[in-house]
């Protein structure tokens, strides 16, 4: 159980809020040096309060609260440094870091790499319109929390992949080389896998396979469990599609 504690001026970004009370919510939020916490606003939600401006997705801030990280209060709140909102076609990733993060990080698990990788992320996705901060950020994720790759060896040989010879994933267990390319729809060339384990995605094909191989390990991660913010990116581009 979490110790009391008064902090200040902790380095965070709001993942999920809901509302507690008339005027108040519950925040959840990952800090640098806390992981991942669970606050009450209280008065969040007065008209007139000067944090209803301030506690909001995608937006750097410094937090001050009292009591435990799981249930404490918050004291204060305030915007930390530059503010890039996300254009709204990147919304919906930023969600769907938020959802990985609120599904996979424990709670005052301290991670300074993967607060960092987010920030990076939130950054790059206000500038860009593609989906590699993504992929590097699910890499991060996975090492982070125990779950890292091993894809620059075959998992039932040993061996090193080779560039030219074709592979599938498979969560849990690793790369395996596969003998007839053309009957393994799944099939990723060994050296697309070989550029997702350098963290490389600069090509369209290791782009691709970072994000079959990445969304496979996630999954499993997730033990079944579906992602709302996926399914929800899945329907728009459906809709897109057939538009």
């Amino acid at each position: 159980m979490s110790a009391p504690r008064r902090v200040l001026l902790e380095p965070a970004w709001l993942l999920h809020h809901r509302p507690w009370s008339d005027t108040s919510r519950i925040l959840d939020l990952m800090t640098r040096s806390h992981g991942r916490v669970t606050l009450f606003a209280r008065g969040a939600r007065r008209p007139g309060s000067a944090l209803r401006g301030v506690l909001q997705p995608f937006v750097p801030l410094l937090i001050s609260w009292t009591g435990r990280a799981d249930g404490g209060t918050l004291t204060g709140a305030e915007i930390h440094g530059a503010l890039r909102p996300l254009p709204p076609a990147q919304l919906m990733s930023g969600f769907y870091l938020n959802e990985l993060l609120l599904r996979l990080l424990p709670r005052e698990d301290r991670h300074e790499r993967l607060f960092d990788a987010y920030a990076e992320a939130i950054t790059q996705l206000a500038g860009a319109t593609g989906h590699r901060p993504l992929r590097v950020f699910e890499l991060v994720l996975l090492e982070e929390l125990g779950y890292g790759l091993e894809l620059a060896r075959d998992a039932a040989s040993g061996e090193p992949l080779e560039p030219d010879r074709y592979y599938h994933f498979q969560p849990g267990r690793g790369v395996l080389a596969v003998r007839d390319a053309a009957s393994e729809p799944d099939a990723i060339r060994g050296g697309d896998v070989l550029a997702v384990s350098c963290g490389e995605f600069d090509q369209p094909a290791a782009l691709a396979a970072a994000r079959q191989i990445l969304r496979a390990a996630i999954a499993h991660c997730l033990e079944g469990r579906g992602l709302h913010s996926r399914e929800v990116m899945l329907a728009l581009r459906q809709r897109e599609q057939g538009a």
